[in-house]
């Protein structure tokens, strides 16, 4: 059986464990079906996201004109805190970041190889989670827009990690620490502005992944310097593929790539 169509980050379904699904134009894979099973993935061009080109990309997803053009690869995408749509100041659109940023935010932390603090939409939660790997998580603050998430996240990461450990995620080396007396611990460090929207007396949220079998150690697959490969799935998390050899396949980071794949 064979497949082709263009990458996007893998869609989920929080059920136990997660559903997987890799969505092309006119079908999808449900990776879960895929376990034990043997797939050859060949890298054939690129498909740019935003003008639909086949024009290298750059990062997330696009090609380097839009990356730097669209308003959905804006600085505050990555940096919630430089969000100014709640002053009325543009950076490529008004309208597309009102619309993005003035909707309910979370800050949120999420143990994926250890505890760490981020943002998200309000609608991209239990997603967010699940894209990062984390097998539990539990909200802080939800705000009213994001420039308040990203004030909070950045206040807070000077006492806590902010970025995930990949690699001990991939092997599922995780620190056994508890959510809620980190919450707690942190309250004090919550900006003023932010405090009001303090959330008490919240559960963490567990998450399970479908894994046959964890690596012992990673190798990163790279469709530009290996442009086919082939191995047995062994699992997924976060927006990975684990395959028996030890190799992982991000799937996010190959975002506008042109695939086939041959299910064996």
């Amino acid at each position: 059986m064979q497949y082709a169509g263009v990458l996007t980050k893998m869609q989920t379904e929080h059920t136990n464990p997660i559903n997987y699904y890799l969505v092309f134009k006119s079908h999808f894979i449900h990776i879960n079906q895929l376990l034990d099973k043997t797939i050859t993935l060949q890298f054939t061009g690129y498909e740019c996201l935003g003008c639909g080109q086949n024009k290298k990309i750059f990062r997330q997803g696009y090609c380097y004109d839009d990356f730097y053009k669209l308003p959905n690869a804006g600085d505050w995408i990555m940096r919630p805190e430089l969000s100014k749509a709640h002053l009325d100041i543009e950076d490529r659109d008004l309208t597309y970041e009102k619309k993005a940023q003035l909707q309910p935010h979370v800050v949120y932390l999420a143990n994926s190889s250890n505890i760490k603090v981020g943002v998200t939409r309000k609608s991209q939660v239990p997603t967010r989670w699940i894209d990062q790997g984390a097998h539990e998580a539990i909200e802080i603050v939800e705000v009213p827009n994001r420039y308040l998430a990203g004030i909070t996240e950045v206040a807070l990461k000077e006492h806590i990690a902010d970025k995930t450990n990949w690699r001990k995620m991939l092997t599922n080396t995780i620190t056994n620490e508890t959510l809620e007396d980190a919450k707690a611990n942190l309250k004090q460090y919550i900006p003023e502005e932010a405090l009001p929207y303090f959330i008490e007396n919240n559960k963490e949220t567990a998450i399970h992944f479908p894994v046959l079998e964890y690596p012992e150690k990673v190798k990163s697959l790279n469709l530009t310097k290996t442009p086919e490969y082939t191995g047995k799935i062994k699992g997924v998390k976060g927006q990975y593929l684990i395959f028996e050899d030890n190799t992982v396949f991000n799937v996010r980071n190959h975002e506008g790539f042109v695939v086939s794949i041959k299910i064996s």
